[in-house]
């Protein structure tokens, strides 16, 4: 963009910095507001993960206790688990559910949702997003998808069964079993409208970034939050609509009598009319949306950890424009990857060797991006603040979940322990627990922007961090070798194989650990939810932040600034450097410099 459309773009936007006053409905539900409208994802993401939490709690104990009654089955699961005893097909239907809601509803929406929503306009010096209806539209189909997907827990004949990767035949046969029916429709079609909401929040973001930037806010000035979210918007443009087409096409098998994905097919001696069609075409389809998805999840927290570092580092953050590179790179090869998903299908080995080449080269960035986070905070003056031990917590989860993504990601080695716990164990803890760890640290790091300056109690936050961090590779990291022992995934119970009767033990450990790190999140919401109302209000820049967002008013207005937006003179990251003010002198306790001071001022600093 030039510079006069740039300014054309600024002025533009300071015409209408101020809105007349709003109803409690226009202001709270129909808001078109970015920040209100990252509130909204926020605290629908929270409920989702709660649900989701709470079913992992439940197939969890199911399978550290296979012979046990428990009276908590039958108060959540009700006919499905009469007596206490859960019943077969509702545990592959938690399993699913618990799957769906964590990777969709959780962590896309409550990372691109919240956190692009909240700081793409604050960071890049805009008032709004560039469609604020369209903003709202995104988040209230949001919205509605998570209904349906709740609402499908109620179903008679039980909810979708087939996997959180809903695989054909069971997902594409009504009748294959009692979790293919009513639920599994509700299924698609919560996931339709939610791709729906997905590609009309990227498509804002992408615009808002590349047109609403603030006078001297290049593209090399942008923090690496930005650029973050702006790739994943990208990337959730190009893969999205590729999981759409599926479902959609699922659902003409399911309802059209189409064969897209089913081909000769025998259920109780009967010949059903299906032929041509190929289930594996759907993973192909699934993993090209299912493999980038990792990555839609991941980048936002990447970026996030990046910003909360520096900040509390005190210093820049190490090789800037080699941690963007890095994220374009993740970006190109997260969508040739999708193969190593399925070398248990049937693939060609040479196709195979394809993928494993590719999957071991996306390596390179992301341990790229792993030794600046090291870097960064080497010799820093760090603040250990709940955001900065959860980013600290984020680097060591993902350096050891993706360790083991070099054994899944080699054909010849993934044969062997793909669908085994080692692999529930891989991506648990590199894209669920890493992700959910960016997502806290964004929270606590940017809670007095969302919620009027207010901020979370500090020593709940530092009990919520450390349960959490040990409770999380209790759970996982045993996980590893009992997936090298040859442990099954989504079997309700292993009791009737007495090979794997010395792996019991270990599986109520896992189990038990699980128990205690769900049951610590509620100190997390006593501490959100209490904060938002009665937490101290700290200072306009409680983290002496060098970001715009810190330089935008305190009580939320529609419009960021009160008055003209600040311009731009400078890159994001300038931590332990002298400021000075207008005369000349040195201003104590001030070791950064914020992008709007203009860069002659500090001139001798700079050179020095």
């Amino acid at each position: 963009m030039s510079a006069h459309t740039e300014d054309l773009a600024v002025d533009h936007h300071d015409d209408h910095g101020h809105h007349h006053e709003q109803t409690f409905i226009s202001k709270y539900i129909f808001s078109t507001d970015h920040k209100m409208i990252s509130r909204q994802y926020l605290i629908t993401g929270i409920f989702m993960g709660i649900i989701g939490i709470l079913m992992s709690v439940l197939f969890r104990m199911q399978i550290a206790w296979p012979e046990e009654p428990f009276t908590i089955f039958e108060i959540f699961l009700g006919k499905w688990a009469e007596g206490g005893v859960m019943d077969p097909s509702v545990y592959l239907a938690l399993v699913t559910i618990h799957g769906t809601i964590m990777v969709f509803f959780v962590l896309t929406a409550g990372l691109s949702g919240t956190f692009s929503n909240l700081l793409i306009p604050l960071q890049i010096g805009a008032r709004d997003m560039a469609s604020g209806f369209l903003n709202m539209v995104s988040y209230w189909l949001f919205f509605i998808s998570s209904v349906i997907m709740v609402l499908s827990l109620f179903v008679e004949a039980g909810p979708a069964s087939a996997g959180w990767t809903v695989y054909p035949p069971l997902s594409a046969l009504p009748q294959a079993i009692p979790g293919s029916g009513t639920g599994m429709t509700l299924w698609l079609v919560s996931l339709a409208i939610f791709i729906a909401s997905s590609l009309l929040g990227s498509l804002n973001y992408i615009v808002t970034t590349l047109n609403l930037r603030t006078k001297g806010m290049s593209m090399t000035r942008l923090p690496l939050t930005i650029w973050a979210f702006f790739v994943t918007a990208i990337i959730g443009v190009v893969s999205f609509p590729v999981l759409l087409s599926a479902a959609l096409m699922l659902i003409m098998d399911r309802s059209f009598g189409t064969s897209f994905f089913l081909s000769d097919i025998y259920i109780a001696g009967e010949v059903l009319h299906n032929q041509g069609g190929s289930p594996v075409l759907f993973e192909h389809l699934f993993w090209f949306l299912g493999h980038p998805e990792v990555y839609i999840v991941i980048l936002p927290a990447m970026g996030i950890v990046s910003e909360v570092m520096a900040t509390n580092s005190r210093k820049p953050i190490f090789g800037y424009r080699a941690m963007i590179a890095s994220i374009l790179a993740i970006a190109f090869l997260s969508t040739i990857v999708w193969g190593h998903h399925m070398f248990v299908s049937g693939m060609n080995p040479f196709l195979g060797s394809v993928f494993t080449f590719t999957t071991l080269l996306i390596a390179i960035p992301s341990a790229v991006k792993a030794f600046n986070w090291i870097t960064t905070i080497w010799k820093g003056n760090l603040q250990m603040n709940p955001a900065m031990l959860f980013s600290i917590a984020f680097v060591s989860t993902f350096i050891t979940g993706g360790l083991t993504g070099i054994i899944l990601g080699d054909s010849a080695l993934d044969i062997n322990v793909h669908d085994t716990y080692f692999v529930i164990a891989h991506f648990h803890l590199v894209m669920g627990i890493s992700a959910v760890y960016g997502l806290l640290a964004g929270v606590y790091h940017w809670f007095p922007k969302m919620f009027e300056g207010r901020l979370m109690n500090k020593n709940l936050g530092y009990v919520h961090f450390w349960v959490t961090a040990i409770g999380a590779y209790g759970i996982f990291f045993p996980m590893h070798f009992v997936g090298m022992a040859g442990l099954p995934r989504r079997y309700y119970t292993n009791t009737n194989f007495p090979y794997f009767d010395d792996l019991a033990d270990i599986n109520v450990v896992i189990t038990i650990f699980a128990i205690i790190t769900a049951a610590i999140q509620v100190v997390f919401l006593y501490n959100f939810f209490h904060s938002i109302f009665y937490g101290k209000i700290g200072p306009k820049n409680p983290w002496k932040s060098t970001t715009l967002e810190w330089t935008a008013e305190m009580k939320h207005i529609h419009g960021n600034w009160d008055g003209p937006i600040p311009h731009v003179y400078r890159w994001p990251y300038d931590y332990s450097k002298l400021n000075k003010d207008e005369t000349g002198y040195v201003i104590p306790g001030q070791d950064f410099i914020p992008q709007t001071v203009p860069l002659k001022e500090n001139e001798d600093e700079l050179n020095h």
